[in-house]
C-alpha cells in the first residue's frame, strides 16, 4: 500500500494506461460501426486524467522513478491542455471519420497511447523518460498517418515521417550520449548542476547541443528541418493532420522547456543563437512559401512552420516572461488550429474533401455563422486584434525586446505582416467570392457547438488574455524556481 502511495503524482499515466487495456479488449467484444461506446469510454478517460491531475497537484515538485518523472505545475497546466485538446479532435472529427470509415476502435486506441506519450514527455526529468515518452508518441502518430490503408497518399506520407522520424530520434539520442559522456548523467537536474559548477568537456556539451537541437528543430517542424510537414499534413486524413498539428505541439514545448531551460540553461550562450536562426528561417520559408499554397492543409503546414518560429522567439528571450510567452503561445497556437483544421472538415462530406482554397468561396452566403468563425480563426492567426493571436505575438515579441533582440523583433514583424497576407485572403474569398457550390452544409449539433465556442473563445481570449496569460506565466515561474 504504501508502494502505491508513492505513485500518486503518476496516477494520471497510470489510470490512462489501465483505460487504453480496457478499450483495446472492449473494441474486440463490442460490436458497432459507428464505435459510440468506444468513442464514449475515450471521452470518459480524458475526463478522468483530468480529474485526476487536479486530484493529485501538490504545491511544490513532486520526483518519482529515481527522479525520472516530475510532478510540477507547468505539467499538471500542460496535461490538462492536452486533454482537452485531444477531447475537442475527437468530437471534431467523429463524423468525418465514421463517413470515410476510419472511425475504429485501432484509431481511438492510437489516439490515447500518443497522449501517454505526450503525458510521459511533459512529465520527464530524465533523458531516457524524455525519449522513452517521444517514442510513444511518435510512433501512434506514424500509425494513425498510415491507417488509411487504400490511400497511396496516406501511406507515402506516413513512410516519409517515420524515416525522417527516424533520423531526427537519431540525432536527439547522438546528441544525448554526448551530454552524457561530458557530464556523465542523464538526469535533468544533475546535468544542469554539473555544467553550471563542475568542470565538463565544453566542446563536447556543444557538439551534442547541437545535435539536441536539430532533434528538436525537426519535432517542432522548423526550418530547415520542416520538410516533413506539408506532405505529412497533406497526405494524411484531415481528422489525422489536425492531431498532428494541435496537441503534440504543448508535448514538444515541454520538451524545449525540460532540455534547453531545465537542463542547459547554463549554455544558453551556445543555444540561443541556434534558435535564433530556426526562428528567423521558420518565419521566413513558413509565411512567404504559404502564399503560394492553393491547398488549405498545405497553406497551415507552412503556417505551422512559421508559428513555430514565433514560438522559439519567446524560448530565446531566456527569461521567465519569455517562457511563459513561448506557452502562451503554443497554448494558443493549438487553440487556432484546431478551429482552422475543424473547418475543413465541417465543410467535407462524404466522397468530398474541402481542403482546397476555392473551397471556401462565398461561404457567407452558405453559412454567416460558420464564415464568422473562420474569420475570427483566421484574423487570429494573422495577428490581427482583438483576437488572442494578436496578443500571442505582442507577448512573445515584447519579451524578445527586453532581451535586446531588436532586429529580430523587426524581422517577426515583417514576416508578421507578409503572413497576414494568405489569411486575409481566406476572408475574402468568404464574403466577397461567389460560391463554387450551394451544397447544403449539415453539421453534427455537438460540432456546431464546439465550433462556435472555439471561435469565440479566440475573440474572448484576446479581449481578456489577462488569466491565461497569469497561469501560463505562474506555472513556469513555479517550475523553474522550485526545481
Amino acid at each position: 500500500m504504501t508502494y502505491i502511495s508513492t505513485l500518486f503524482p503518476a496516477y494520471a499515466e497510470i489510470f490512462m494506461l489501465i483505460m487504453l487495456s480496457v478499450i483495446l479488449v472492449l473494441d474486440v467484444v463490442v460490436p458497432g460501426k459507428t464505435r459510440t461506446m468506444t468513442y464514449l469510454l475515450v471521452q470518459v478517460t480524458l475526463l478522468g486524467c483530468s480529474l485526476i491531475t487536479v486530484a493529485t497537484h501538490e504545491y511544490g515538485v513532486a520526483h518519482l522513478f529515481n527522479n525520472m518523472f516530475v510532478d510540477d505545475l507547468m505539467s499538471d497546466v500542460l496535461k490538462l491542455l492536452t486533454y482537452l485538446s485531444v477531447s475537442m479532435m475527437l468530437v471534431y472529427s467523429r463524423s468525418y471519420l465514421i463517413t470515410r470509415g476510419l472511425f475504429s476502435g485501432e484509431f481511438l486506441s492510437l489516439v490515447l497511447l500518443s497522449t501517454l506519450g505526450m503525458m510521459v514527455m511533459i512529465s520527464a526529468s530524465n533523458f531516457v523518460t524524455l525519449y522513452m515518452g517521444l517514442e510513444i508518441l511518435a510512433l501512434s502518430l506514424y500509425a494513425m498517418v498510415a491507417l488509411q490503408r487504400d490511400s497511396a497518399t496516406a501511406t507515402e506520407s506516413a513512410m516519409k515521417y517515420f524515416i525522417l522520424g527516424a533520423m531526427a530520434s537519431g540525432f536527439l539520442l547522438y546528441g544525448m550520449s554526448m551530454i552524457y559522456g561530458a557530464t556523465g548523467s542523464l538526469d535533468i537536474q544533475t546535468i544542469s548542476n554539473v555544467i553550471a559548477h563542475g568542470t565538463p568537456n565544453v566542446s563536447l556539451l556543444v557538439f551534442g547541443l547541437a545535435f539536441l537541437v536539430a532533434g528538436l528543430a525537426f519535432k517542432l517542424g522548423a526550418v530547415p528541418f520542416h520538410m516533413w510537414v506539408p506532405d505529412v499534413y497533406h497526405g494524411a486524413p484531415t481528422a489525422m493532420t489536425m492531431f498532428i498539428g494541435s496537441a503534440p505541439k504543448l508535448a514538444a514545448f515541454a520538451f524545449v522547456m525540460r532540455i534547453l531551460v531545465e537542463t542547459l540553461q547554463p549554455m544558453m550562450i551556445h543555444w540561443a543563437g541556434m534558435l535564433m536562426v530556426l526562428a528567423v528561417l521558420s518565419m521566413a520559408v513558413g509565411n512567404i512559401t504559404a502564399i503560394a499554397q492553393t491547398n488549405m492543409k498545405r497553406m497551415f503546414a507552412y503556417s505551422t512552420i512559421a508559428h513555430m518560429g514565433f514560438m522559439l522567439i519567446g524560448v530565446l528571450s531566456g527569461s521567465i516572461e519569455g517562457y511563459g510567452a513561448a506557452m502562451f503561445y503554443a497554448v494558443v497556437y493549438v487553440l487556432m488550429s484546431l478551429g482552422g483544421f475543424a473547418m475543413i472538415m465541417l465543410l467535407s462530406r462524404e466522397g468530398f474533401e474541402a481542403d482546397n482554397i476555392n473551397d471556401f468561396k462565398g461561404l457567407n452566403q452558405r453559412s454567416p455563422w460558420l464564415a464568422f468563425m473562420m474569420m475570427l480563426l483566421m484574423f487570429s492567426m494573422a495577428g490581427v486584434p482583438p483576437t488572442v493571436g494578436f496578443y500571442a505575438k505582442f507577448s512573445v515579441l515584447n519579451a524578445a525586446v527586453q532581451a535586446g533582440h531588436i532586429p529580430l523583433v523587426i524581422m517577426a514583424v515583417l514576416f508578421s505582416l507578409i503572413g497576414a497576407f494568405y489569411y486575409l485572403r481566406i476572408v475574402k474569398l468568404m464574403y466577397f467570392d461567389a460560391p463554387e457550390s450551394h451544397d447544403k452544409i449539415y453539421v453534427q449539433p455537438d460540432s456546431a457547438l464546439l465550433i462556435s465556442i472555439n471561435g469565440l473563445a479566440v475573440l474572448a481570449l484576446g479581449i481578456l488574455p489577462g488569466a491565461l496569460m497569469s497561469v501560463c506565466a505562474v506555472a513556469v515561474q513555479q517550475s523553474l524556481l522550485l526545481h
